[in-house]
């Protein structure tokens, strides 16, 4: 990989960050390819229990480097967070726009710079908001507060953000990524890794559920966790009260799922 991003791996937790601050870590389609090819390894990698996305101080991301039109990132990250099977927070710990932010909005959990820019502006440029914001922005902050921000294209700030449901803390920069990783830290050493994974996916496409299908899939998948490699040890834990040694296999566990091919409910046998 070159240095347009950084991956390091260490204790279950990847940190990916973005490396172009002289264009404030902007999208070109060389960043835009590597930063796929590492969450392609995040998800498929049992060693990685934990994605940590942030930028090269001062910027998270600027969007996309305009200098070429082919940078434009938008809906071409594959795989986009969302569809990884891990944890994926995002750092966010400075000034995010364009596809920028919508690369934080794919995310599962996102701590915010409080004095940074945030906008979704391409409608003032001719163009529409794209990288999936149309549907993960009205899911995070309501219709009304996505049709504000697409609709205008207005700038705001981390206060802002977290009041609208965006951020799920608001913070200094300089505390942002250490935060960040503290939770990473909490999550690859509390959370059973299949279970999370599981949770993760049905929280993303369990909205679009009626609730009696999310709560048929809630058992199933909680019979096929129990009769997983963890099964055992989370009762074990639990009996001789202690924490639990997790050692399942996210990649090796995963349940058929017709979601990982198309939008539609998973079919779990």
């Amino acid at each position: 990989m070159s240095s347009d991003l950084l991956v390091d791996v260490s204790a279950g937790i990847a940190v990916l960050t973005l490396n172009r601050p002289a264009k404030q870590n902007a999208f070109n389609p060389a960043m835009t390819a590597e930063l796929g090819a590492a969450l392609r390894r995040c998800d498929t990698e049992d060693a990685i229990r934990v994605v940590v996305i942030t930028g090269t101080p001062p910027a998270f991301c600027a969007g996309a480097d305009l200098s070429d039109r082919s940078g434009e990132a938008g809906s071409a990250l594959d795989p986009p967070p969302f569809r990884v099977r891990k944890p994926v927070i995002a750092a966010v710990n400075g000034h995010a726009v364009g596809a920028g932010l919508a690369l934080a909005l794919q995310c599962d959990l996102r701590y915010m710079a409080d004095d940074a820019v945030y906008a979704l502006s391409q409608v003032r440029r001719g163009v529409l908001a794209d990288g999936y914001v149309h549907w993960t922005l009205p899911r995070l902050a309501g219709l009304a507060n996505a049709a504000d921000i697409l609709l205008t294209g207005r700038t705001f700030d981390g206060d802002e953000a977290k009041a609208m449901g965006l951020a799920n803390a608001c913070l200094p920069a300089d505390e942002v990524l250490p935060t960040a990783l503290a939770v990473a830290h909490d999550l690859a050493n509390g959370s059973a890794p299949l279970s999370v994974a599981l949770s993760k996916r049905l929280l993303w496409e369990g909205i679009g559920m009626e609730p009696g299908v999310v709560g048929r899939l809630e058992t199933r998948l909680n019979e096929h966790v129990a009769k997983g490699i963890d099964g055992d040890e989370a009762m074990a834990a639990f009996r001789e009260r202690r924490p639990p040694h997790w050692s399942g296999s996210v990649n090796d566990e995963w349940p058929v799922w017709d979601g990982d091919e198309k939008a539609e409910q998973p079919s779990l046998s």
